[in-house]
């Protein structure tokens, strides 16, 4: 468990604690209510919104009103941080969340502030607790101390048991417009508008998606060729063959994302140990080292399983796209880079087949989530693909 924001925390503007949240002006006139007036105040609220919608920056932002008295900006640039004491927060980086990090919270949930006005929560991936670790957060949402606030965050209430959803006040968000994004692309990032609007369209708006794609000129040509290499599957080895490519770019996708993080977090432990560079580690400090790793293996499989849903989310759009022009709809299309070979494909395909293959990779996604190994999914999927038939 993560004891503050981390790396998960946003980004701090000029205008604290307000200032990261984009495009949500109702959900934080709600909060910013909410915060202002503790008779307006709910103890436990499920924000959900779609990936990049800004769940978790909307989060932190409604943490910082709550703790901080107002106008306090050096309290509230703390909690940003996520560095104040009466912050709690988890951003689990396996694939689930444990029993223990949530028993964790709960603990925490109880002690009172202790600088600032509330006890503030912030649970980031709270659809990804099992059931057995959503009911070890009833009772904490159910009778909360009085000045403690949990903040959940999840794709959907759908995501949660309903028993859940019926103790906490829901707060949905937007889901911003293609050109909203790519202006924003554009502020931050100063890239062509082009490429701006293509990185907002094929990360479905999604913002932080949308960012890498247009600063990354390798992820974008990675996505393409992957598009490509599915549209030419035509039988069981080509299947094999175009399920090992994803997994293996994943995996090194992984890696990259990874390696950097974790060597430093080994050199800060030991350093923390006054082990010097290259010396061994005593035996008596070993089992620390050994929970790093093991929490360093988690967060890389959490990662790999994050890259191939990337790229499962990416052949939805585009099997979606070839729905779309099956029916006469071709506004709107995702991939429209591909559109000859979208248009080819839909005059080939009844939409039955094409039904199929999204429902499949729907379900190939949701396997994943159950921990089926990535590289059978995938060639059980795209079987499908090749054959338009479920094996």
């Amino acid at each position: 468990m993560e004891s503050t924001a981390g790396a998960g925390s946003p980004t701090v503007h000029a205008d604290v604690p307000w200032g990261a949240v984009w495009g949500q002006r109702d959900a934080v006139a709600a909060l910013q209510a909410a915060a202002s007036d503790p008779t307006a105040l709910t103890h436990a609220w499920l924000i959900t919104g779609p990936p990049g919608s800004g769940r978790s920056t909307l989060a932190y932002a409604f943490a910082a009103a709550l703790i901080a008295e107002p106008g306090d900006e050096a309290a509230m640039r703390q909690v940003l941080a996520g560095t104040h004491p009466d912050l709690t927060a988890l951003r689990t980086e396996g694939v689930i969340i444990s029993i223990k990090d949530a028993r964790a919270l709960v603990e925490r949930s109880y002690f009172s502030p202790s600088l600032g006005r509330y006890r503030v929560i912030v649970m980031e991936d709270a659809d990804r607790m099992a059931e057995r670790t959503s009911n070890v957060l009833l009772k904490a949402l159910e009778e909360p101390p009085e000045r403690t606030v949990w903040v959940l965050c999840a794709p959907s209430d759908a995501d949660l048991l309903p028993t859940i959803r019926s103790r906490v006040r829901t707060l949905r968000l937007r889901e911003p417009d293609v050109d909203d994004v790519a202006r924003l692309i554009v502020e931050r990032t100063g890239v062509d508008s082009a490429i701006a609007e293509q990185s907002a369209r094929h990360a479905q708006r999604h913002i932080g998606m949308a960012q890498r794609l247009a600063t990354d000129t390798a992820a974008r040509t990675r996505r393409d060729d992957t598009l490509r290499a599915v549209l030419r599957v035509r039988g069981v080895n080509d299947a094999v063959e175009v399920a090992g490519r994803i997994v293996a770019a994943a995996t090194d996708d992984a890696k990259a994302l990874t390696a950097e993080r974790d060597e430093a977090e080994r050199a800060t432990l030991l350093r923390t140990l006054g082990i010097a560079e290259g010396a061994a580690v005593p035996p008596a400090v070993r089992s620390q080292l050994s929970a790093l790793e093991d929490d360093q293996k988690r967060r890389a499989t959490r990662s790999l399983r994050d890259g191939i849903d990337r790229v499962l989310t990416d052949l939805e759009s585009m099997f979606r796209d070839v729905l779309m022009l099956q029916f006469g709809r071709d506004a709107d299309l995702i991939n429209l880079e591909l559109e000859p070979d979208l248009r080819a494909l839909a005059q080939a395909w009844l939409p039955e087949r094409t039904l199929t293959v999204v429902d499949r990779i729907g379900e190939t996604r949701r396997n994943l989530e159950l921990n089926a190994a990535p590289t059978l999914a995938l060639e059980s999927m795209l079987v499908t693909v090749a054959s338009g038939r479920i094996p």
